[in-house]
């Protein structure tokens, strides 16, 4: 079992920054892949950026530039650098955890970020 924890969301204005962070517990096993997501209501949710525990990325078009992923193995940390925002990155923003070669996944409760424009 894992437990996902985030934090660090909140209103900011349009060109300013925010960093989440998520702080897993329980039993992490490696290799494994850790990623945010994001969801607004009425629609779908949307993979932002994932990282593997080696350090590889991957982020969605749309945040290429401002955005920037990391993890702190050590303390199971993940952490997510949003720059330069802008009011369609406004969003429930989700920590999630995926075992490699295995299907179950866990997320977190998700923390809120505004941008106001």
């Amino acid at each position: 079992q894992v437990h996902l924890v985030e934090s660090g969301g909140g209103l900011v204005q349009a060109g300013g920054s925010l960093r989440l962070s998520c702080a897993a517990s329980g039993t992490i096993f490696s290799p494994n892949v850790m990623g945010w997501y994001r969801q607004v209501p009425g629609k779908q949710r949307e993979l932002v950026a994932i990282i593997t525990n080696g350090g590889s990325t991957n982020y969605v078009d749309s945040v290429k530039g401002r955005f920037t992923i990391s993890r702190d193995n050590a303390k199971n940390t993940m952490y997510l650098q949003m720059n330069s925002l802008k009011p369609e990155d406004t969003a429930v923003y989700y920590c999630n955890y995926k075992r490699s070669f295995t299907t179950r996944d866990y997320w977190g409760q998700g923390t809120q970020v505004t941008v106001s424009s």
